[in-house]
């Protein structure tokens, strides 16, 4: 049985929890189609606006007389990862009951260990929650001293640190439910980042690890025959949203190398799914990586739209 490593994007699931439930579950439908085609499906999924929808109520909560406690960037991100799981394993687990498929689904609290040393905690780069205009990111930035960037032409939002992933922690645990059948929902929101201190012990660190980075990371240390990354284009084009802008059925790792020199792909967008394929890629020669849109999943992997890329 083949194995896919799919990765979900964040922000396809929605502004509020009711919207990410109803959108979970048009997810589930595609996600249990591959599964029904024979594939073994490993889920990874994003969560930027959601872990800065989290810090940005509790930050709220904490300093306007609701008298709650701070609560620290790691435990945020691990709530993201908790509701968004949920939301993925029950409708997941709801469609396969509509169709008679038994099969077990499970989300997985799960961490991925940094370097506390990476340079990405000296130049914050991730962008999570709300987008904002220019003003409204200014004065934000003024009042509480958070850094913006501009998001691929959509507006302004805060941007974290984001480490490299080195270290799955609950590899073995996720390896045997693959093994038992299970379809498992993991890296969620990139992984809780944790850093590994010197006698072995794990601490949570401010900072978004990008999903589609630590989800190559899971496919090749699972030896996955496929990396999918599910995003809101059916294909990878160049020139895009220009005149001439082209979908691209296939790609290979030197023209890849030849469009990210001529700057085809938005940093905030596009760029880290690409990235992501050549990671997995270059440590999986045999592998397959394949960027589309959610809804056509199904059509892509049978050649009929996405972007395949190989070497």
């Amino acid at each position: 049985m083949k194995k896919l490593v799919i990765a979900l994007g964040g922000n396809a699931l929605g502004d509020t929890p009711e919207e990410q439930l109803k959108l979970v579950q048009e997810a589930a439908k595609s996600i249990v189609d591959l599964t029904e085609e024979g594939y073994q499906v490993v889920v990874g999924h994003g969560n930027g606006p959601q872990v800065g929808m989290i810090n940005s109520a509790m930050e709220f909560a904490a300093t306007n007389g609701a008298n709650t406690p701070t609560m620290p960037f790691p435990e945020c991100g691990s709530m993201s990862q908790g509701y968004i799981g949920y939301h993925l394993q029950q409708s997941i687990g709801n469609e396969l009951k509509r169709r008679g498929m038994i099969k077990d689904v499970v989300a997985l609290v799960t961490e991925v260990a940094v370097n506390a040393e990476d340079p990405a905690f000296n130049n914050p780069t991730k962008p999570i929650g709300a987008f904002y205009t220019k003003e409204e990111a200014d004065q934000i930035s003024k009042e509480r001293n958070l850094q913006f960037m501009e998001d691929a032409g959509r507006g302004y939002r805060r941007v974290i640190a984001s480490p490299e992933p080195q270290e799955i922690m609950q590899l073995n645990t996720i390896k045997k439910l693959i093994d038992a059948g299970t379809i498992v929902i993991t890296v969620g929101g990139g992984g809780i980042p944790v850093t590994i201190e010197p006698d072995g012990t794990l601490r949570g660190v401010a900072a978004v690890i990008d999903k589609d980075k630590s989800t190559a990371k899971l496919a090749e240390t699972i030896e996955a025959d496929m990396l999918v990354i599910l995003t809101g284009v059916d294909q990878v084009c160049i020139n895009f949203n220009e005149p001439n802008q082209k979908a691209l059925d296939t790609l290979t790792l030197e023209e890849i190398e030849q469009y990210i020199e001529e700057k085809h792909f938005a940093p905030g967008s596009m760029l880290p799914k690409i990235e992501a394929c050549v990671d997995f890629l270059k440590a999986t020669p045999d592998g397959k990586a394949l960027i589309t849109s959610l809804e056509r999943a199904k059509d892509a992997l049978r050649g009929e739209t996405g972007t395949l890329i190989s070497n």
